[in-house]
């Protein structure tokens, strides 16, 4: 009896120590990234409806077989950024591209407002949704709208 025990301690202390580590979002940070990017990238508010099942859940031995980024079809109708603030109407489909890093996946609500960093993908707009958060902003508060308007105007916007 002593073995089985010893050998279910030897089999658990075996198995890799699993932690994700994220920084906190930032969005100076990530209006920077996108500004300063080769990519094309648009800032979007408004509400985004797609199909919560869809979303990649990786627990257990599961979590192997499952993809590392999964593609789903959703819906975004808002206002992009412009000059003269979230003005410029946006309806349309978006890509929302899900990725997961070991057994963390990213993950949004249907039917919330967000403020989203949209990547130009030929001729769709990519939304990023990672384990760790960042380029999407469910519930945006008024001082991240302020700031990412601040950014777009051209005033200093470090890292916050």
């Amino acid at each position: 009896m002593h073995w089985i025990v010893a050998m279910a301690l030897t089999a658990a202390l075996a198995q890799p120590a699993a932690a994700l580590s994220c920084a906190a979002p930032d969005i100076t940070r990530d209006y920077a990234k996108a500004a300063n990017s080769d990519e094309v990238f648009i800032l979007v508010k408004g509400d985004l409806h797609f199909d919560e099942s869809a979303l990649p859940r990786k627990s257990g031995n599961r979590a192997a077989h499952q993809p590392d980024s999964v593609d789903i079809q959703a819906w975004l109708t808002g206002k992009s950024l412009t000059r003269d603030g979230f003005t410029k109407p946006f309806e349309r489909d978006v890509v929302l591209r899900v990725s997961c890093h070991g057994m963390w996946c990213g993950g949004t609500a249907n039917g919330d407002p967000h403020l989203a960093f949209l990547k130009q993908d030929g001729r769709q707009w990519i939304l990023q949704l990672g384990p760790c958060p960042g380029m999407t902003y469910p519930d945006p508060d008024p001082k991240q709208l302020e700031t990412v308007q601040a950014c777009f105007d051209g005033a200093p916007c470090g890292e916050g």
